[in-house]
Protein backbone atom coordinates (compact mmCIF):
# COMPACT_ATOMS: atom_id res chain seq x y z
CA UNK A 1 0.00 0.00 0.00
CA UNK A 2 1.17 3.53 -0.82
CA UNK A 3 0.97 4.74 2.77
CA UNK A 4 3.42 2.03 3.90
CA UNK A 5 6.23 3.25 1.66
CA UNK A 6 8.76 5.27 3.65
CA UNK A 7 9.29 8.90 2.72
CA UNK A 8 12.33 9.12 0.47
CA UNK A 9 15.38 11.01 1.71
CA UNK A 10 17.39 13.37 -0.46
CA UNK A 11 21.15 12.90 -0.63
CA UNK A 12 23.06 15.47 1.43
CA UNK A 13 26.66 16.54 1.89
CA UNK A 14 28.25 15.33 5.10
CA UNK A 15 27.83 18.11 7.73
CA UNK A 16 31.54 18.34 8.48
CA UNK A 17 32.32 18.74 4.78
CA UNK A 18 29.51 21.09 3.82
CA UNK A 19 30.29 23.53 6.65
CA UNK A 20 33.53 24.26 4.81
CA UNK A 21 31.97 25.12 1.44
CA UNK A 22 29.11 27.06 -0.15
CA UNK A 23 27.93 24.20 -2.37
CA UNK A 24 24.28 23.19 -2.18
CA UNK A 25 23.60 21.09 0.91
CA UNK A 26 20.96 18.80 -0.56
CA UNK A 27 20.95 16.87 -3.80
CA UNK A 28 18.03 15.63 -5.85
CA UNK A 29 16.07 12.42 -5.88
CA UNK A 30 17.05 9.85 -8.45
CA UNK A 31 14.28 9.10 -10.96
CA UNK A 32 13.61 5.85 -9.10
CA UNK A 33 13.32 7.66 -5.76
CA UNK A 34 11.04 10.28 -7.27
CA UNK A 35 8.67 7.68 -8.68
CA UNK A 36 8.70 5.79 -5.39
CA UNK A 37 7.91 8.94 -3.42
CA UNK A 38 5.20 9.87 -5.90
CA UNK A 39 3.60 6.46 -5.39
CA UNK A 40 2.91 7.45 -1.77
CA UNK A 41 0.36 10.04 -2.88
CA UNK A 42 -3.22 8.93 -2.24
CA UNK A 43 -4.61 11.06 -5.09
CA UNK A 44 -7.32 12.47 -2.84
CA UNK A 45 -10.59 13.50 -4.50
CA UNK A 46 -10.55 16.75 -2.56
CA UNK A 47 -6.81 17.42 -2.20
CA UNK A 48 -6.13 19.58 0.83
CA UNK A 49 -2.54 20.06 -0.33
CA UNK A 50 -3.71 22.28 -3.20
CA UNK A 51 -5.58 24.56 -0.82
CA UNK A 52 -2.38 24.83 1.20
CA UNK A 53 -0.43 26.13 -1.81
CA UNK A 54 -0.59 29.94 -2.16
CA UNK A 55 -0.38 29.70 -5.97
CA UNK A 56 -2.67 26.70 -6.36
CA UNK A 57 -0.32 24.20 -8.01
CA UNK A 58 -2.21 21.09 -9.16
CA UNK A 59 -0.25 18.85 -6.85
CA UNK A 60 -1.91 15.44 -7.31
CA UNK A 61 -1.74 15.79 -11.10
CA UNK A 62 1.96 16.58 -11.27
CA UNK A 63 2.75 13.86 -8.75
CA UNK A 64 0.82 11.34 -10.85
CA UNK A 65 2.91 12.33 -13.87
CA UNK A 66 6.07 11.65 -11.87
CA UNK A 67 4.71 8.28 -10.78
CA UNK A 68 4.08 7.49 -14.44
CA UNK A 69 7.63 8.51 -15.38
CA UNK A 70 6.51 11.60 -17.33
CA UNK A 71 8.86 14.04 -15.61
CA UNK A 72 8.67 16.74 -18.31
CA UNK A 73 4.87 16.59 -18.15
CA UNK A 74 5.02 17.01 -14.38
CA UNK A 75 7.05 20.18 -14.78
CA UNK A 76 4.60 21.57 -17.33
CA UNK A 77 1.73 21.07 -14.89
CA UNK A 78 3.64 22.87 -12.13
CA UNK A 79 4.66 25.75 -14.37
CA UNK A 80 1.05 26.41 -15.32
CA UNK A 81 0.64 27.85 -11.81
CA UNK A 82 4.19 28.37 -10.53
CA UNK A 83 6.82 30.05 -12.69
CA UNK A 84 9.63 29.34 -10.20
CA UNK A 85 9.34 25.62 -9.36
CA UNK A 86 13.08 24.99 -8.90
CA UNK A 87 13.20 27.87 -6.43
CA UNK A 88 10.06 26.95 -4.51
CA UNK A 89 11.08 23.31 -4.31
CA UNK A 90 14.15 24.46 -2.40
CA UNK A 91 13.07 27.32 -0.15
CA UNK A 92 9.31 27.09 0.46
CA UNK A 93 8.16 26.07 3.97
CA UNK A 94 6.20 23.09 2.67
CA UNK A 95 5.75 21.71 6.17
CA UNK A 96 3.39 24.57 7.02
CA UNK A 97 1.73 24.80 3.61
CA UNK A 98 1.07 22.01 1.09
CA UNK A 99 2.75 19.20 3.04
CA UNK A 100 1.18 20.47 6.23
CA UNK A 101 -2.22 19.71 4.70
CA UNK A 102 -1.30 16.25 3.36
CA UNK A 103 -3.56 13.48 4.68
CA UNK A 104 -0.60 11.15 5.18
CA UNK A 105 0.95 13.66 7.55
CA UNK A 106 -1.80 13.11 10.11
CA UNK A 107 -0.43 9.73 11.10
CA UNK A 108 3.03 9.74 9.59
CA UNK A 109 5.22 11.54 7.08
CA UNK A 110 3.48 13.63 4.41
CA UNK A 111 4.32 13.22 0.74
CA UNK A 112 7.54 15.13 -0.02
CA UNK A 113 5.81 17.59 -2.34
CA UNK A 114 8.65 20.12 -2.27
CA UNK A 115 11.27 17.52 -3.12
CA UNK A 116 9.16 16.25 -6.01
CA UNK A 117 8.60 19.77 -7.33
CA UNK A 118 12.33 20.43 -7.26
CA UNK A 119 13.05 17.11 -8.96
CA UNK A 120 10.63 17.78 -11.80
CA UNK A 121 11.94 21.31 -12.40
CA UNK A 122 15.60 20.26 -12.37
CA UNK A 123 14.99 17.20 -14.52
CA UNK A 124 13.16 19.25 -17.15
CA UNK A 125 15.91 21.88 -17.21
CA UNK A 126 18.58 19.28 -17.93
CA UNK A 127 16.73 16.73 -20.05
CA UNK A 128 14.15 18.66 -22.05
CA UNK A 129 15.17 20.43 -25.26
CA UNK A 130 14.69 24.20 -25.25
CA UNK A 131 12.08 24.08 -28.03
CA UNK A 132 10.07 21.49 -26.14
CA UNK A 133 10.08 23.63 -22.99
CA UNK A 134 8.49 26.66 -24.63
CA UNK A 135 4.84 25.61 -24.10
CA UNK A 136 5.45 25.72 -20.33
CA UNK A 137 6.04 29.48 -20.63
CA UNK A 138 3.67 30.69 -23.36
CA UNK A 139 5.19 33.38 -25.54
CA UNK A 140 2.65 35.85 -26.88
CA UNK A 141 3.83 37.76 -29.94
CA UNK A 142 4.19 41.41 -29.06
CA UNK A 143 2.64 43.93 -31.43
CA UNK A 144 3.82 47.53 -31.44
CA UNK A 145 0.50 48.46 -29.90
CA UNK A 146 0.76 45.96 -26.99
CA UNK A 147 -0.30 47.49 -23.70
CA UNK A 148 2.70 48.13 -21.46
CA UNK A 149 2.95 47.27 -17.77
CA UNK A 150 5.85 48.11 -15.44
CA UNK A 151 6.96 45.89 -12.57
CA UNK A 152 9.21 47.39 -9.88
CA UNK A 153 11.41 44.69 -8.37
CA UNK A 154 12.59 41.32 -9.69
CA UNK A 155 12.00 39.23 -6.59
CA UNK A 156 9.49 36.36 -6.48
CA UNK A 157 6.42 38.58 -6.42
CA UNK A 158 7.58 40.79 -9.27
CA UNK A 159 8.70 37.84 -11.41
CA UNK A 160 5.39 36.05 -10.94
CA UNK A 161 3.33 39.12 -11.79
CA UNK A 162 5.51 39.77 -14.84
CA UNK A 163 5.17 36.18 -16.04
CA UNK A 164 1.39 36.18 -15.68
CA UNK A 165 0.99 39.50 -17.50
CA UNK A 166 3.43 38.45 -20.22
CA UNK A 167 1.46 35.26 -20.83
CA UNK A 168 -1.69 37.38 -21.08
CA UNK A 169 -0.14 39.33 -23.97
CA UNK A 170 1.09 42.51 -22.31
CA UNK A 171 4.51 44.08 -22.87
CA UNK A 172 6.14 43.85 -19.44
CA UNK A 173 9.26 45.65 -18.26
CA UNK A 174 10.78 44.72 -14.90
CA UNK A 175 12.96 47.31 -13.13
CA UNK A 176 15.56 45.99 -10.68
CA UNK A 177 17.51 48.36 -8.41
CA UNK A 178 20.56 46.10 -8.09
CA UNK A 179 22.99 44.91 -10.74
CA UNK A 180 21.72 41.32 -10.61
CA UNK A 181 18.17 40.11 -11.09
CA UNK A 182 16.27 38.04 -8.57
CA UNK A 183 15.68 40.36 -5.63
CA UNK A 184 15.85 38.51 -2.32
CA UNK A 185 16.42 35.26 -4.22
CA UNK A 186 19.75 36.68 -5.38
CA UNK A 187 20.95 38.74 -2.43
CA UNK A 188 19.24 37.19 0.57
CA UNK A 189 19.47 33.39 0.29
CA UNK A 190 22.91 31.74 0.42
CA UNK A 191 24.33 29.66 -2.40
CA UNK A 192 24.28 26.49 -0.27
CA UNK A 193 20.50 26.73 0.02
CA UNK A 194 19.61 28.24 -3.35
CA UNK A 195 22.31 28.21 -6.05
CA UNK A 196 22.21 31.46 -8.00
CA UNK A 197 22.41 29.55 -11.27
CA UNK A 198 18.93 28.22 -10.49
CA UNK A 199 17.61 31.78 -10.15
CA UNK A 200 19.34 32.88 -13.35
CA UNK A 201 17.90 29.89 -15.18
CA UNK A 202 14.34 30.75 -14.18
CA UNK A 203 14.79 34.41 -15.12
CA UNK A 204 16.32 33.41 -18.46
CA UNK A 205 13.14 31.43 -19.17
CA UNK A 206 11.02 34.52 -18.49
CA UNK A 207 13.26 36.68 -20.66
CA UNK A 208 13.00 34.17 -23.51
CA UNK A 209 9.23 34.26 -23.12
CA UNK A 210 9.16 38.01 -23.71
CA UNK A 211 9.65 39.78 -20.36
CA UNK A 212 12.06 42.74 -20.57
CA UNK A 213 14.45 43.45 -17.69
CA UNK A 214 16.39 46.56 -16.67
CA UNK A 215 18.99 46.40 -13.89
CA UNK A 216 20.58 49.25 -11.92
CA UNK A 217 17.21 50.96 -12.13
CA UNK A 218 16.27 52.50 -8.78
CA UNK A 219 12.66 53.57 -9.08
CA UNK A 220 12.27 56.62 -6.89
CA UNK A 221 15.62 57.96 -8.08
CA UNK A 222 16.03 57.10 -11.77
CA UNK A 223 12.30 57.50 -12.36
CA UNK A 224 9.35 57.94 -10.04
CA UNK A 225 6.15 55.92 -10.03
CA UNK A 226 4.39 58.89 -11.61
CA UNK A 227 7.01 58.91 -14.37
CA UNK A 228 6.26 55.25 -15.05
CA UNK A 229 2.54 55.91 -15.26
CA UNK A 230 3.18 58.30 -18.16
CA UNK A 231 4.52 55.37 -20.22
CA UNK A 232 2.75 52.33 -18.74
CA UNK A 233 -0.91 51.46 -18.33
CA UNK A 234 -0.26 49.99 -14.90
CA UNK A 235 2.55 49.66 -12.37
CA UNK A 236 3.10 46.77 -9.97
CA UNK A 237 5.38 47.56 -7.03
CA UNK A 238 7.23 44.55 -5.63
CA UNK A 239 10.30 46.27 -4.23
CA UNK A 240 10.47 44.11 -1.11
CA UNK A 241 11.21 45.08 2.46
CA UNK A 242 14.98 44.98 2.56
CA UNK A 243 15.54 47.92 4.91
CA UNK A 244 17.23 46.38 7.97
CA UNK A 245 15.88 46.58 11.50
CA UNK A 246 18.06 46.85 14.60
CA UNK A 247 17.33 46.48 18.31
CA UNK A 248 18.54 50.00 19.15
CA UNK A 249 20.75 48.88 22.00
CA UNK A 250 24.12 50.29 23.03
CA UNK A 251 27.04 49.14 20.91
CA UNK A 252 25.16 48.31 17.72
CA UNK A 253 27.28 50.91 15.94
CA UNK A 254 30.54 49.06 16.67
CA UNK A 255 32.66 47.61 13.89
CA UNK A 256 31.84 43.95 13.38
CA UNK A 257 28.11 44.42 14.02
CA UNK A 258 26.16 43.82 10.80
CA UNK A 259 22.56 43.65 9.76
CA UNK A 260 21.77 40.27 8.24
CA UNK A 261 20.71 42.13 5.10
CA UNK A 262 24.15 43.67 4.63
CA UNK A 263 26.01 40.52 5.59
CA UNK A 264 24.15 38.24 3.20
CA UNK A 265 24.19 40.80 0.38
CA UNK A 266 27.97 41.11 0.65
CA UNK A 267 28.33 37.34 0.49
CA UNK A 268 25.74 36.54 -2.16
CA UNK A 269 26.13 39.43 -4.58
CA UNK A 270 29.62 40.74 -3.88
CA UNK A 271 31.47 37.48 -3.15
CA UNK A 272 32.95 38.95 0.03
CA UNK A 273 34.37 35.57 1.03
CA UNK A 274 36.95 35.85 -1.78
CA UNK A 275 40.38 37.24 -0.78
CA UNK A 276 40.36 39.95 -3.47
CA UNK A 277 36.74 41.05 -2.95
CA UNK A 278 36.05 44.77 -3.42
CA UNK A 279 33.72 44.67 -0.43
CA UNK A 280 35.41 42.33 2.08
CA UNK A 281 33.78 41.11 5.24
CA UNK A 282 35.16 40.36 8.69
CA UNK A 283 35.88 36.67 9.20
CA UNK A 284 35.54 36.38 12.95
CA UNK A 285 36.35 33.48 15.25
CA UNK A 286 33.33 33.81 17.55
CA UNK A 287 30.06 35.11 16.17
CA UNK A 288 26.60 35.76 17.55
CA UNK A 289 23.59 35.86 15.24
CA UNK A 290 20.50 37.42 16.77
CA UNK A 291 17.12 36.01 15.68
CA UNK A 292 15.26 32.76 15.02
CA UNK A 293 14.06 32.91 11.43
CA UNK A 294 15.42 31.55 8.18
CA UNK A 295 17.46 34.71 7.61
CA UNK A 296 19.18 34.27 10.98
CA UNK A 297 20.02 30.65 10.13
CA UNK A 298 21.25 31.63 6.67
CA UNK A 299 23.60 34.17 8.23
CA UNK A 300 24.79 31.83 10.99
CA UNK A 301 25.49 28.97 8.60
CA UNK A 302 27.37 31.38 6.33
CA UNK A 303 29.62 32.46 9.20
CA UNK A 304 30.41 28.81 9.89
CA UNK A 305 31.46 28.39 6.28
CA UNK A 306 33.79 31.37 6.54
CA UNK A 307 35.75 29.45 9.19
CA UNK A 308 34.43 30.70 12.53
CA UNK A 309 35.33 28.50 15.49
CA UNK A 310 32.06 29.05 17.33
CA UNK A 311 28.78 30.50 16.12
CA UNK A 312 25.88 31.16 18.49
CA UNK A 313 22.28 31.67 17.48
CA UNK A 314 20.83 33.92 20.18
CA UNK A 315 17.05 33.70 20.23
CA UNK A 316 14.78 35.24 22.85
CA UNK A 317 12.16 32.50 22.64
CA UNK A 318 12.41 28.70 22.77
CA UNK A 319 12.99 26.29 19.92
CA UNK A 320 9.25 25.63 19.67
CA UNK A 321 8.63 29.26 18.71
CA UNK A 322 11.31 29.49 16.02
CA UNK A 323 9.77 30.55 12.69
CA UNK A 324 12.60 28.98 10.68
CA UNK A 325 12.03 25.84 8.62
CA UNK A 326 12.59 22.59 10.50
CA UNK A 327 14.96 21.32 7.81
CA UNK A 328 17.14 24.43 8.12
CA UNK A 329 17.26 24.11 11.92
CA UNK A 330 18.28 20.48 11.62
CA UNK A 331 20.96 21.27 9.05
CA UNK A 332 22.33 24.06 11.26
CA UNK A 333 22.54 21.75 14.27
CA UNK A 334 24.36 19.12 12.23
CA UNK A 335 26.86 21.73 11.08
CA UNK A 336 27.74 22.80 14.62
CA UNK A 337 25.67 25.91 15.25
CA UNK A 338 25.18 26.52 18.99
CA UNK A 339 21.67 27.57 20.01
CA UNK A 340 21.19 29.94 22.93
CA UNK A 341 17.43 29.80 23.43
CA UNK A 342 15.64 32.16 25.82
CA UNK A 343 18.52 34.61 25.59
CA UNK A 344 18.61 38.19 24.32
CA UNK A 345 21.43 40.75 23.91
CA UNK A 346 21.08 44.04 25.83
CA UNK A 347 24.43 45.68 25.01
CA UNK A 348 27.67 45.23 23.05
CA UNK A 349 31.16 46.29 24.14
CA UNK A 350 34.12 47.10 21.95
CA UNK A 351 37.89 47.51 22.16
CA UNK A 352 39.90 50.73 21.89
CA UNK A 353 39.63 50.58 18.09
CA UNK A 354 35.86 50.33 18.07
CA UNK A 355 35.54 46.63 17.21
CA UNK A 356 32.98 44.53 19.05
CA UNK A 357 34.53 42.22 21.66
CA UNK A 358 31.66 40.94 23.79
CA UNK A 359 27.91 40.94 24.21
CA UNK A 360 25.93 41.34 27.40
CA UNK A 361 23.20 38.68 27.26
CA UNK A 362 20.10 38.49 29.41
CA UNK A 363 18.14 35.30 29.98
CA UNK A 364 14.42 35.26 29.23
CA UNK A 365 11.28 33.41 30.28
CA UNK A 366 8.09 32.88 28.29
CA UNK A 367 4.79 34.38 29.34
CA UNK A 368 1.38 34.59 27.69
CA UNK A 369 1.02 34.49 23.89
CA UNK A 370 1.34 37.79 22.00
CA UNK A 371 -0.34 38.92 18.76
CA UNK A 372 1.72 36.42 16.74
CA UNK A 373 0.35 33.52 18.80
CA UNK A 374 3.76 32.77 20.26
CA UNK A 375 4.48 33.11 23.96
CA UNK A 376 5.84 36.54 24.82
CA UNK A 377 9.43 36.59 26.15
CA UNK A 378 10.16 38.47 29.37
CA UNK A 379 13.61 39.23 30.88
CA UNK A 380 14.85 37.51 34.02
CA UNK A 381 16.12 40.08 36.47
CA UNK A 382 19.77 39.65 37.40
CA UNK A 383 20.42 36.97 34.79
CA UNK A 384 22.87 38.94 32.64
CA UNK A 385 26.16 37.38 31.53
CA UNK A 386 28.92 38.24 29.08
CA UNK A 387 29.59 36.37 25.85
CA UNK A 388 32.89 36.85 24.01
CA UNK A 389 32.22 37.60 20.31
CA UNK A 390 34.04 39.44 17.55
CA UNK A 391 31.17 39.39 15.04
CA UNK A 392 27.47 40.12 15.57
CA UNK A 393 24.77 39.75 12.91
CA UNK A 394 21.37 41.18 13.72
CA UNK A 395 18.53 39.27 12.04
CA UNK A 396 15.46 40.55 13.86
CA UNK A 397 13.44 41.50 10.79
CA UNK A 398 13.27 44.10 8.06
CA UNK A 399 11.11 47.05 7.17
CA UNK A 400 9.99 48.93 4.10
CA UNK A 401 12.48 51.18 2.35
CA UNK A 402 10.98 54.70 2.52
CA UNK A 403 12.22 55.75 -0.95
CA UNK A 404 9.01 55.02 -2.86
CA UNK A 405 6.86 56.46 -0.10
CA UNK A 406 8.88 59.68 -0.07
CA UNK A 407 8.75 60.10 -3.85
CA UNK A 408 5.10 59.09 -4.25
CA UNK A 409 3.26 61.15 -1.61
CA UNK A 410 -0.22 60.06 -2.77
CA UNK A 411 0.61 56.34 -2.34
CA UNK A 412 -1.02 55.31 0.97
CA UNK A 413 1.16 53.43 3.47
CA UNK A 414 0.49 52.16 6.97
CA UNK A 415 2.29 53.28 10.13
CA UNK A 416 5.14 50.85 9.42
CA UNK A 417 5.67 52.21 5.91
CA UNK A 418 4.14 49.27 4.02
CA UNK A 419 1.95 50.05 1.01
CA UNK A 420 -1.76 49.65 1.75
CA UNK A 421 -3.51 47.34 -0.74
CA UNK A 422 -6.78 45.46 -1.09
CA UNK A 423 -7.11 41.68 -1.49
CA UNK A 424 -6.03 41.96 -5.15
CA UNK A 425 -3.02 44.15 -4.47
CA UNK A 426 -4.68 47.32 -5.74
CA UNK A 427 -3.64 50.57 -4.06
CA UNK A 428 -5.69 53.76 -3.71
CA UNK A 429 -3.52 55.34 -6.42
CA UNK A 430 -5.03 54.77 -9.86
CA UNK A 431 -3.07 52.35 -12.01
CA UNK A 432 -0.82 51.17 -9.18
CA UNK A 433 -0.71 47.75 -7.52
CA UNK A 434 1.70 46.39 -4.92
CA UNK A 435 2.51 43.01 -3.43
CA UNK A 436 5.07 40.86 -1.72
CA UNK A 437 6.96 42.12 1.30
CA UNK A 438 6.45 45.82 0.47
CA UNK A 439 2.74 45.30 1.17
CA UNK A 440 2.63 42.40 3.64
CA UNK A 441 5.90 42.76 5.51
CA UNK A 442 8.47 39.99 5.47
CA UNK A 443 6.88 36.71 4.34
CA UNK A 444 7.74 33.56 2.39
CA UNK A 445 8.71 33.33 -1.27
CA UNK A 446 5.54 31.47 -2.21
CA UNK A 447 3.26 33.94 -0.43
CA UNK A 448 4.95 36.76 -2.33
CA UNK A 449 4.35 34.83 -5.54
CA UNK A 450 0.70 34.39 -4.64
CA UNK A 451 0.26 38.14 -4.24
CA UNK A 452 1.93 38.72 -7.62
CA UNK A 453 -0.41 36.25 -9.27
CA UNK A 454 -3.54 37.85 -7.79
CA UNK A 455 -2.39 41.32 -8.77
CA UNK A 456 -1.67 40.25 -12.35
CA UNK A 457 -5.21 38.97 -12.77
CA UNK A 458 -6.62 42.23 -11.39
CA UNK A 459 -4.33 44.34 -13.58
CA UNK A 460 -5.49 42.40 -16.65
CA UNK A 461 -9.10 42.94 -15.65
CA UNK A 462 -8.46 46.66 -15.13
CA UNK A 463 -6.76 47.11 -18.51
CA UNK A 464 -9.29 45.01 -20.45
CA UNK A 465 -12.20 46.99 -19.02
CA UNK A 466 -10.65 50.42 -19.63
Amino acid sequence: MAEKIARQKKPEQDPQIRRTNFLEVSGNYSPEQARREASRCLQCKNPACVSGCPVGVKIPQFIQRIKDGDFAGACEIIRADNYLPAVCGRVCPQETQCEGCCVLGKKGEPVAIGNLERFAADWAAVNTAAEARKPALPRAERAQSAVKVAVVGSGPSGLTCAAELNAAGFAVTVYEALHELGGVLAYGIPEFRLPKEIVRREIKNLSAAGVRFETNAVIGRLRTVDDLLKSFAAVYIASGAGFPSFMNIAGEDLNGVYSANEYLTRLNLMKAYQPDADTPILKGRRAAVIGGGNVALDAARSVLRLGAERVYLVYRRSRAEMPARREEIQHAEEEGLEFLFLNNPVQYFGDENGFVQKALIQKMTLGEPDASGRRRPAPQAGSEYELAVDTVIVAVGTQANPLLKNTTPDLPTDKRGYIVVDENGRTAKKGVWAGGDIASGAATVILAMGSGKRAAKDIEKYIRSA
